[in-house]
């Protein structure tokens, strides 16, 4: 299966893809997989976790995930523990001697794994030692869903590969109990790790993955990397932190002041303020094209977007250019006194200094800044917006797409459907209006409104809201119907259905399409999951309530219906 997006779609209990595993989450659950029992990924992974540390030997934030995924049973712990040591020391050829393993010891809440237990020692590893429930038991993600324990591969020490065996299910109690559909699979190696152990290098970044982006840092920036360690460590944030936001825009993020945008803005913000410092301020755009090149040959969804993707980069640069000068006047006002964490922060979040400007400020100022309490307050803010995000999530369509019962007959979710299909009119509005430059950067349904945005350079004028909102209007009046086909994403492609034709979708058999109208003279159709509503004239009316800026270049509706 291809990498989902970094986006992840019905999942609240993170904001960005973490793991393989979440695209196949539910088929965990019981819910049935139409890609058969046996499924494997590479899939686009983000993590956030101590993103201060980026740059040293072990932290990256963007990586991918090599994963091998069985559902209901298909596979057992044996074949598992055996397919992944014959990996390791025959396909790719790492030498016996290099490997060792940890299995779950166990604890008063779940047994100890003795059945991996003998598995591992009948391969005659080094070393095979028990570890606790921190280490060595997986999920669940959130609140309820999958678990189990877990076995560890290391490579001269060096965690590798993770393979999780899904025997348990975790209720929203807390209780724990047996999987009902059977043994779940779902094992994750690191590239970035394997590549190092391979080549064997000291880290991810004296690796070819790497190679390439620090070159084109030394060169636009004039330094020499090696040189010494604080320098060192600055290339290896930029690399790492340019090659993240690539992928992130790529997939649909633009910086803000929440959720995922907050993300990438922080690290944007970062990378720019390092090209400043080192003299290039086109460094950003001049290494993000080399990154873009480079992986648009796996991700070709990356090149269909390189403009888009360095206009962005771009628009960031002149927007923290801007806000620079009045973040600095603002620790002027501040005084020769220390900054707390809070403070630091409230910088950060108001006028958006990096971490970075602020310490370098404040040395000059002989003045201490609490750089752990800055980062205790981004988490706070971090874990409040992803509550946020869990809950409009879990609101939207009452729970349908989720695993779990949902009423199809209920006032909350015909509405909800209303919403949905108005977004599909409201797309092929904007495009009959504005042009066919629109593309959608978003949208989110519930029961009370919708929300769609949009690339489009303006504000809308009264006319063109006026004209949109009759167009959608005139299409609900004219009780059209609403039907759904499944087919191959070529044919989508030339019935023109709108849609996101990238990666995720590549080795799909087949794809939904909801066409608006008669298939002859369809008025909309689109690639989308459902559900829908069976005619337009469910939706009774339509009316915009308000039209914003999303981010740079990207427009926001908020509508209801009915």
């Amino acid at each position: 299966m291809p990498s989902s997006s970094l986006i992840p779609k019905d999942d609240p209990s993170v904001l960005l893809t973490t793991a393989g595993m979440q695209q196949f989450k539910k088929y965990y659950a019981g819910v049935e997989s139409p890609h058969g029992d046996k499924v494997i990924s590479i899939q686009k992974s983000f993590r956030t976790s101590d993103i201060d540390e980026v740059g040293d030997d072990t932290h990256q934030t963007f990586f991918e995930m090599l994963g091998n995924f069985a559902f209901n049973g298909q596979v057992n712990k044996a074949q598992t523990i055996n397919w992944a040591y014959e990996f390791l020391t025959e396909v790719v050829g790492i030498d016996r001697d290099r490997v060792s393993a940890t299995y779950f010891a166990g604890d008063d809440k779940s047994s100890e794994d003795t059945e991996s237990f003998k598995e591992l020692e009948q391969l005659g590893l080094k070393e095979v030692r028990s570890a606790g429930r921190e280490d060595n038991f997986w999920g669940p993600t959130g609140d309820e869903g999958p678990c189990g324990p877990t076995v560890e591969f290391y490579v001269d020490g060096v965690e590798v590969w993770n393979l999780v065996f899904n025997e348990y299910y975790c209720r929203k109690s807390g209780e724990v109990v047996s999987a009902a559909n059977g043994l779940g699979i779902d094992t994750g190696m690191g590239f970035e790790r394997l590549v190092t152990v391979l080549q064997e290098k000291k880290n991810a970044y004296e690796t070819d993955l790497f190679d390439f982006i620090i070159k084109g840092i030394e060169e636009a920036a004039s330094i020499g990397y090696g040189s010494d360690e604080k320098t060192d460590q600055i290339v290896r944030q930029i690399a790492d932190h340019l090659r993240g936001s690539v992928f992130l825009i790529g997939d649909g993020v633009t910086p803000s002041n929440k959720e995922a945008g907050y993300v990438l803005r922080r690290l944007l913000r970062r990378v720019i303020n390092h090209s400043i410092n080192l003299g290039n301020k086109s460094l950003p755009i001049d290494v993000g094209e080399k990154i873009i090149v480079h992986y648009g040959e796996i991700y070709p969804g990356l090149l269909t977007k390189q403009d888009e993707i360095l206009a962005t980069i771009s628009q960031e640069r002149d927007v923290f250019e801007k806000t620079l000068t009045k973040g600095l006047a603002e620790l002027e006002k501040m005084g020769g006194k220390d900054i707390s964490g809070k403070e630091a922060f409230n910088i950060f979040s108001t006028y958006g200094l990096p971490l970075e400007v602020i310490r370098d400020w404040a040395e000059k100022k002989s003045v201490k800044v609490d750089a752990k309490g800055f980062e205790q307050e981004f988490e706070k803010a971090f874990a409040k917006h992803q509550e946020i995000s869990r809950a409009g999530v879990e609101k939207k369509f009452g729970g349908h797409g989720l695993v779990g019962e949902v009423d199809e007959n209920s006032t909350e979710y015909l509405a909800t459907l209303r919403n949905h299909t108005a977004t599909h009119l409201l797309h092929q509005a904007l495009r009959d209006v504005l042009g066919e430059h629109i593309e959608q950067k978003g949208s989110d349904v519930n029961a009370e409104r919708l929300r769609f945005d949009f690339v489009h350079p303006q504000k809308l004028t009264d006319e063109e809201r006026a004209s949109i909102e009759k167009i959608v209007n005139e299409k609900i009046e004219a009780s059209l119907p609403v039907s759904m086909e499944e087919a191959p994403l070529e044919k989508a492609r030339e019935m023109g259905a709108l849609g996101v034709f990238d990666e995720q979708y590549q080795n799909l058999k087949t794809v939904k399409v909801y066409t608006v109208g008669d298939k002859k003279q369809p008025y909309s159709i689109e690639l989308c999951g459902g559900p829908h509503v069976g005619n337009t004239s469910e939706i009774k009316s339509f009316k915009i309530s308000k039209e914003e800026s999303s981010s740079a270049g990207v427009r926001r509706i908020k509508a209801t219906t009915g």
